[in-house]
């Protein structure tokens, strides 16, 4: 089924123009493809799945790196900064990945449907993990692609395959990590209400003991379980958004590195711009003249469109 999906994938790669990620007729998932392996990449994640049908690729998110190839998929819960490298590709058999945001709706409707629910601890675990992506999975992805070449089925068919996705996911081995990220009467669901109100409110100075009382938690409790979930510490956090932010201004917009460091909440360029160098490797300046030559150079080496 492995090898059914990355055909399926090359395929469609074979058939775009421009550079990866390749976006499809359902707005909610993007083809990824890579000739080659590739520096780090710093993004935010959302509730997502990312499934490796050929090659491998490695995420760290705060200090963990979890490194996930063919018949394996990234799972993300919550909404959080990370870096992604893709380590393992070549001309002749690219890292071919196929993402999908995750509806926490219908995982919830599947949920409450269930004869068995998965039990969820009283702890608040990670958010982010690998899970393997083979037999029932496998093929619900392999139908995701396949449905592409039919786009007046896709309102009509992709939330029954979601729906399926959501099923065997909450019975599988990981069923009970996955109902404490999506489920509305988990203990991770206060925090992440706290994190939607950070990420809204990044460009302001937000203290902890008010995420705390968003959370209905203690700032001790809050901070710990917070970081259980993101692997960052709430400040971590909000400093990787606005960097990122910031990143994003700087390479898509133009912005000269003064403006960008305030308009995403600092104060001083200064410190926006020791920040930015611990966090990207290079100054401001330096780091996107770099990425912009990347961008050109992906451009360059993508395949004619068949």
């Amino acid at each position: 089924m492995a090898n059914e999906l990355a055909q399926a994938l090359l395929r469609f790669t074979n058939k775009q123009t421009g550079a990866s990620p390749f976006a499809t007729a359902i707005d909610t998932m993007i083809v990824m493809r890579s000739d080659q392996p590739k520096p780090p990449a710093h993004m935010i994640s959302r509730p997502a799945l990312c499934v490796v049908a050929q090659g491998a690729k490695w995420a760290t998110i705060g200090g963990n790196r979890l490194e996930y190839r063919a018949g394996q998929a990234l799972l993300i819960g919550v909404e959080t900064p990370s870096i992604g490298q893709v380590v393992e590709a070549h001309p002749g058999e690219p890292c071919l990945v196929l993402a999908f945001e995750l509806d926490l709706a219908i995982m919830r409707s599947v949920a409450e449907e269930l004869e068995h629910p998965p039990g969820m601890s009283g702890e608040i675990g990670h958010g982010v993990f690998v899970t393997d992506f083979q037999g029932p999975l496998a093929d619900c992805a392999l139908r995701l692609v396949r449905l592409l070449d039919t786009p007046k089925a896709i309102p009509a068919l992709y939330p029954v395959i979601m729906r399926e996705i959501c099923y065997w996911l909450l019975t599988g081995p990981h069923g009970g990590e996955v109902a404490r990220i999506a489920l509305a009467n988990s203990p991770s669901r206060n925090v992440i209400g706290a994190l939607h109100s950070l990420r809204d409110r990044f460009r302001e100075a937000v203290r902890v003991d008010e995420l705390a009382a968003i959370a209905r938690m203690s700032p001790s409790a809050f901070h710990r379980q917070f970081k259980a979930l993101t692997a960052l510490t709430p400040l971590q956090y909000q400093k990787q958004l606005r960097l990122l932010e910031a990143r994003r201004l700087l390479v898509s917009r133009s912005f000269n590195v003064e403006t960008a460091a305030f308009e995403v909440g600092y104060e001083s360029p200064s410190q926006f711009s020791r920040e930015y160098t611990r966090m990207f490797g290079a100054p401001p300046k330096r780091d996107v003249k770099h990425l912009q030559a990347v961008l050109h150079a992906d451009r360059d080496a993508m395949p004619d469109a068949a």
